[in-house]
C-alpha cells in the first residue's frame, strides 16, 4: 500500500536525521513530555482523520479519562472532580505544551483513593450483612453520581460488597445441599450454619478483592499513563491505541502467534506467580516437569551464578526472566503442587500458539465429503512474510482437504478479528482466476486497488463463508470479496462487525534519536480506509450475510456502530470486476437457504435465547434481601430451562482430522483432545450444518448444470 510504505518511510527518515529541528523535537529527556510528542505529531500527520486539539476535543478527554480511571465511581469524591474540572477545557492547551499537570493530580489523588477505599472494604468485611433487609443494589454505574462524603462512599461499597457477598453466599448454599443429597449417609454430612456460611462468603468477597488490589499495586506510574495517553488517542477512533512497552511485546506475540520462551502462561495469584496452562508442544510441555499449579519463586539464566526472587515480583516483570532467546536454558525453582521444592531446567524454544492458527477437518454427510476451515485471526509475522502466516497455512490446508477428495469448502471466520491486510489478498486470491481484492483509501492519496494477479485457482468448488458479530476487519474483507464476486454463500449474522479502517503500528522508539528516555512502546492508528470492490465501505455497515441467522449477539451492541469515535461510513468508485459464473445458481441456492433457516426450530430457540440473554444483560436492579434474591434467581433458572435444549441439539454430521493430524496425535494427546472438543463442538452446530446444506445444494446444481452440458456436447 503505497500511501502506508509513504509514511512508513517518513517516520524512519525522521528518525535518522540530524537535523536540529528533529533533534529539538523529539529529544526531550523528560519521557512523558517526548510521549506526548511523538504521539501528536503522528496523529497530526499520519491519521486518516486527524481531530483538532480543542476545547471541545479536551472536554471529551476529561470525560473518558476519568470514566476510565473510576468507571464505578468508588474512588473519586464529587469534591475531586469539580478540582479537576479546573482542567476541563485545558487538557488541550496541556497537550500542545507537551505539559502533564492534570495527569500528574488525577494520578496522585487516584493513589490516595485507592488506599481509602481499601480500609473500606476491608473494615466493611469485617461485619456480617444481614440478608434479611429490604434494599436493593443499582448496577447502573453510568447513572451514579459521585459520593460527596465519606458516609456515602462507605455505602456505596457496601451496596456493592454486599451485592457480591449474597452471590457467594447463594453458591455456597447451594454447593452444601448438591454436597448433602450427594451423600448415601446423610448422617456423616456435618451442615454448616447460616452465619458460617456467609463468613465464608465475605471472605471469598475478600480474596477475590485482595487479589485485584495486589493487581492494582503492582502498576507502576508509565501504567497509568499509558491510561491517560489512551484517553487522548482512542477520540481519533475505537482502533488508535498506545501500546507501552510490555503491551507492544504481546500485540506482537498474538498477530504472530508465536514467542520464544518456555511456553506457559502465567498468572499472579496473592501467594505468588502461579502457572495456569502449558502451551501443547512447546519446551515446558516436552520437558514434562512444569505442572498447572506449580510456584515460580527464583529463575537463574545459564550464564548467572545466582537466581532471582520473583516471589512478590510484579508478573510482568517475572516474565522478562523467564522468557528468552531461543536455545538457552532457564532454571526455574518451583514449590510444586505437593508442597515440594525443586529446580528444573527448561530450554527455550521457539513457541507456537496452536490456537492462533488456521485447522481444518473432514466433514461427511450422506456420503458426500466436505471440508471445514477455521480461521482465528489473520496472523502474520511482521518481520519476515515468509514466515508461517494465514495465506500460507489456510493453502496448505486445501491442498490436504482436496488429496481427502472434499466437495465443498466452508471458511468459519466467526469471531475473527482480523489481522494482516496482505494475508486477506492472498488468501481471496486461492479462490478467484484475478482480480481486484479491497480498496484503500489514504487521505489525500488516490485510491489503491489491492489485487490477486496470480491467475492460478487453488479451490473452484463450493464455497460458503460463516461469518457472525465479531467477524472484522480482515475477515470482513474476505467475505466482501467472496460475496461480490458471487464466489461463495455467506451464512451468519444480519452484519459483520463494521471495522473498515487499516491500522500501523509505529515503534516510538525507532523516531528518537539518541534515546535516554527509555522505551517508549508503540502507537498502533488509522492510517487508511478499505473500501469493498463495489465501492462501498465496510465501515459501520459490515457485510450483511446473504442468509441470515440468529445467535446470541442478535440484540446485544457489540459492533463498531456501538464504539465511540468510530469514523463515518462513506463510498468510493467500484474496481473492475467480473461477478463469477462458473457452476451455480446463486439466487436459487440462498432462497432454498433461507427458507430452511426460516423454518428451523433450533434457530427459533436461539433467538428466543438470545432476546432473554439481551433482557438478563438489561437488568439494573438486584435485591440485597436473600429471600427475594432468591425467588429472582429461580426464576431465571426456570427461564433457561426452555433452552437446556441448545445444547442437547446434534446434527447428522461427522468430523475427522486429517491424516497428518492423525500422525501427530499418536504422541500428542492434547493435540486428540483439542481437535475432539472441537469436533464434538462442530457436530452440535446448527451454522455449520446449514453451511453443509449449502454446500450439498450446490454441489447438486453443479452436476446438474455439468450432467446438461455434456448432453448438449454428445
Amino acid at each position: 500500500m503505497k500511501g502506508k510504505y509513504k509514511f512508513l518511510l517518513l517516520a524512519l527518515l525522521i528518525a535518522v536525521a540530524s537535523c536540529s529541528f528533529t533533534s529539538k523535537k523529539f529529544e526531550d529527556p523528560d519521557k512523558d513530555r517526548l510521549l506526548i510528542q511523538l504521539i501528536t505529531y503522528l496523529l497530526d500527520q499520519g491519521h486518516f482523520e486527524p481531530k483538532e486539539i480543542n476545547d471541545k476535543f479536551s472536554s471529551e478527554v476529561f470525560d473518558d479519562y476519568l470514566n476510565n480511571l473510576d468507571p464505578f465511581k468508588r474512588y473519586f469524591y464529587e469534591s475531586d472532580i469539580k478540582e479537576f474540572e479546573a482542567y476541563r477545557n485545558q487538557i488541550d492547551d496541556q497537550i500542545k505544551a507537551y505539559d502533564v499537570s492534570f495527569f500528574n493530580l488525577t494520578h496522585e489523588r487516584l493513589l490516595q483513593r485507592i488506599a481509602e477505599s481499601k480500609e473500606i472494604y476491608k473494615g466493611l468485611l469485617e461485619k456480617p450483612f444481614d440478608f434479611s433487609k429490604n434494599e436493593t443494589y443499582n448496577a447502573d454505574y453510568k447513572k451514579l453520581t459521585y459520593v460527596t462524603s465519606k458516609r456515602e462512599m462507605k455505602e456505596r461499597w457496601r451496596k456493592q460488597l454486599k451485592f457480591s457477598t449474597i452471590a457467594n453466599y447463594d453458591d455456597a448454599l447451594a454447593q452444601q445441599n448438591l454436597d448433602a443429597d450427594a451423600d448415601e449417609n446423610e448422617s456423616t454430612v456435618t451442615k454448616k450454619s447460616v452465619k458460617e456460611l456467609e463468613a465464608e462468603a465475605r471472605l471469598s468477597t475478600k480474596k477475590s478483592l485482595d487479589e485485584l488490589y495486589d493487581y492494582i499495586d503492582d502498576r507502576r506510574r508509565n501504567d497509568w499513563f499509558a491510561v491517560y495517553i489512551n484517553a487522548i488517542v482512542e477520540e481519533f477512533d475505537p482502533h488508535t491505541f498506545y501500546f507501552a512497552p510490555e503491551d507492544k511485546e504481546r500485540f506482537d506475540r498474538d498477530i504472530s502467534g508465536k514467542f520464544e520462551g518456555i511456553g506457559a502462561r502465567l498468572q499472579k495469584k496473592v501467594d505468588g506467580i502461579m502457572v495456569n496452562e502449558i502451551i501443547s508442544g512447546g519446551p515446558a510441555w516436552r520437558a514434562d516437569e512444569l505442572e498447572v499449579g506449580d510456584q515460580i519463586l527464583k529463575v537463574k539464566q545459564e550464564d548467572e551464578k545466582e537466581a532471582v526472587n520473583v516471589v512478590g515480583m510484579r508478573l510482568d516483570d517475572a516474565i522478562k526472566f523467564i522468557k528468552g532467546p531461543k536455545g538457552t536454558v532457564v532454571t526455574l525453582t518451583l514449590k510444586k503442587v505437593d508442597g515440594t521444592v525443586k529446580d528444573i531446567d527448561i530450554k527455550r524454544d521457539v513457541v507456537e500458539l496452536e490456537e492462533t492458527y488456521a485447522k481444518s477437518s473432514i466433514v461427511e454427510k450422506e456420503g458426500k465429503t466436505f471440508g471445514i476451515i477455521n480461521l482465528p485471526k489473520f496472523y502474520i509475522s511482521f518481520e519476515d512474510y515468509n514466515e508461517r502466516n494465514a495465506a500460507s497455512d489456510i493453502k496448505q490446508e486445501i491442498i490436504r482437504l482436496k488429496k481427502e477428495g472434499v466437495e465443498g469448502l466452508v471458511m468459519d471466520l466467526r469471531n475473527n478479528g482480523g489481522g494482516s491486510l496482505q494475508t486477506v489478498v492472498d488468501i481471496a486470491g486461492l479462490f478467484i482466476e484475478e482480480g481486484p481484492v479491497v480498496q484503500v483509501k489514504t487521505t489525500g492519496e488516490a485510491k489503491e486497488v489491492l489485487k490477486d494477479k496470480d491467475k492460478s485457482i487453488l479451490w473452484d468448488g463450493p464455497l460458503v463463508i460463516l461469518v457472525n458479530e465479531l467477524s472484522a476487519s480482515a475477515s470482513e474483507i474476505l467475505a466482501a470479496a467472496m460475496q461480490d464476486y458471487k464466489r461463495g454463500i455467506v451464512i451468519g449474522s444480519k452484519q459483520t462487525y463494521g471495522k473498515g479502517t487499516v491500522q500501523t503500528v509505529m515503534d516510538l522508539n525507532r523516531m528518537v534519536k539518541n534515546n535516554t528516555a527509555g522505551d517508549m512502546g508503540a502507537l498502533k492508528f488509522t492510517t487508511q480506509k478499505f473500501y469493498r470492490i463495489n465501492g462501498g465501505s465496510t465501515q459501520l455497515e459490515g457485510v450483511k450475510s446473504d442468509v441470515v441467522v440468529p445467535d446470541r449477539y442478535s440484540y446485544i451492541d457489540i459492533g463498531e456502530k456501538d464504539q465511540e469515535n468510530p469514523l463515518p461510513w462513506d463510498k468510493i468508485d467500484a474496481a473492475d470486476y467480473e461477478v463469477w459464473t462458473d457452476y451455480f445458481d446463486y439466487d436459487t441456492t440462498v432462497a432454498k437457504s433461507k427458507a430452511r433457516m426460516a423454518s428451523n426450530e433450533q434457530l427459533k430457540l436461539i433467538d428466543a435465547n438470545a432476546q432473554w440473554v439481551k433482557k438478563i444483560r438489561d437488568r439494573e436492579a438486584y435485591s440485597l434481601n436473600y429471600e427475594t434474591y432468591k425467588k429472582e434467581m429461580e426464576i431465571n433458572e426456570e427461564e433457561a430451562k426452555r433452552f437446556s435444549k441448545l445444547s442437547e441439539y446434534q446434527t447428522d454430521l461427522t468430523f475427522t482430522s486429517l491424516p497428518y493430524e492423525l500422525k501427530l496425535m499418536d504422541n500428542d494427546s492434547v493435540l486428540m483432545e483439542k481437535r475432539n472438543r472441537w469436533h464434538k463442538s462442530l457436530s452440535k452446530d446448527v451454522y455449520v450444518e446449514e453451511a453443509i446444506n449449502v454446500l450439498s445444494d450446490i454441489k447438486a446444481v453443479h452436476g446438474l448444470e455439468g450432467s446438461m452440458a455434456n448432453s448438449v456436447k454428445n
